[in-house]
């Protein structure tokens, strides 16, 4: 199993990632629902999310980037990085 960091960056003006916020939310519950992401959330200041996934494969984690409502919309691009973790805090889910 390995991580990835899934790094948003709006490629439109904020009214029109807003107009779809709530699906990409949705999306993003139904993830973390099956168990592909750990964490996510906004960038500060707000010109993009990260998103924190678990995966077998990057083929994996961009077919789920392609489910994304942001992605369907035209409104984020994606930049994706495979990390095999050697360290992390006890109790964390790898």
């Amino acid at each position: 199993m390995s991580l990835f960091v899934i790094d948003l960056t709006y490629t439109a003006d904020l009214a029109d990632v807003d107009r779809h916020l709530e699906a990409h939310r949705s999306f993003l519950k139904d993830q973390y629902a099956a168990g592909h992401f750990l964490a996510s959330g906004p960038k500060n200041p707000r010109t993009g999310g990260v998103i924190l996934a678990k995966g077998s494969s990057r083929a994996e984690i961009e077919h789920l980037v392609a489910l994304d409502p942001f992605k369907i919309e035209a409104v984020a691009s994606y930049a994706i990085t495979e990390f095999n973790p050697v360290m992390s805090v006890p109790g964390f889910p790898l």
